[in-house]
């Protein structure tokens, strides 16, 4: 109701005897009905809070979580005042990589995804965010991709097994874009591809930045040696799962 009305919550909380007009309550009942279908809240006001900002988000976009924040902490810390030039694998709604640029005014970077939806959401959250000066977004198959070398290449890439998909609640499944979930048959296929693929992107002594499935460390972590990375950091969420994985490429083949 308090983003029908665009006033904030509190307001209507303070203000709760105020008579509210027709048409905010029939927009109000569209939105109630569109809710007891599972229907997630963001996409509903289309909108969700990363990291203090307001992203845009619809059916082409995943919905920003919590846990992502966790990577931003860990990547600001590392390049807190560097001039870097990053790369966003999958940028979707572009949070991620908006976000890191927030924090670091010497940071340039781009977002890549294969949907043209995402894209185009992304290219508002950076206009809205008064970002764009410092942010690129571009439609890319990532295989094809090799514009560039980067001293930063961060993801979020699907990470549930196929398998898992079914087991998902209804708020996911039904609406959310199937394409940024799901991770093929172990739920390792696009962090494979990120990882191969930055073996070509990032500059020497550049880091790879991943968030990962809550069982999936030991494996992303056996990779990432196998391909010339050394562990720099992980981050654990609130369970004390590993979620992202930091490396720093040592070899180059």
């Amino acid at each position: 109701l308090s983003n029908i009305m665009k006033v904030k919550r509190e307001y209507l909380i303070i203000n709760n005897k105020l008579t509210i007009p027709e048409k905010i309550m029939e927009k109000y009942d569209l939105a109630i009905k569109r809710r007891i279908k599972r229907e997630p809240v963001a996409y509903i006001t289309g909108k969700k809070e990363f990291w203090s900002d307001d992203y845009l988000v619809n059916r082409g976009t995943l919905i920003p979580r919590p846990e992502t924040e966790l990577l931003i902490y860990k990547i600001v810390n590392f390049f807190k005042n560097k001039k870097i030039n990053i790369l966003d694998i999958g940028t979707g709604s572009g949070c991620i990589l908006l976000s890191i640029l927030k924090e670091l005014n010497f940071a340039r970077g781009i977002g890549i995804d294969s949907s043209s939806k995402a894209i185009k959401t992304a290219e508002e959250n950076s206009k809205n965010l008064k970002l764009s000066y410092r942010s690129k977004f571009k439609v890319a198959n990532l295989e094809k991709f090799n514009l560039g070398k980067y001293d930063l290449i961060v993801s979020n890439p699907p990470y549930i097994p196929s398998k898992d998909i079914k087991n998902l609640s209804k708020d996911i499944i039904n609406y959310e874009p199937l394409a940024a979930l799901n991770g093929g048959s172990d739920g390792l296929d696009l962090i494979k591809k990120v990882i191969y693929k930055s073996n070509h992107l990032l500059k020497r002594e550049g880091l790879l930045a991943l968030e990962i499935g809550h069982s999936q460390y030991q494996r992303v972590s056996y990779i990432l040696r196998s391909n010339g990375y050394r562990e720099m950091s992980k981050e654990y969420d609130f369970n004390r799962n590993v979620r992202c994985i930091i490396g720093t490429k040592v070899k180059f083949f």
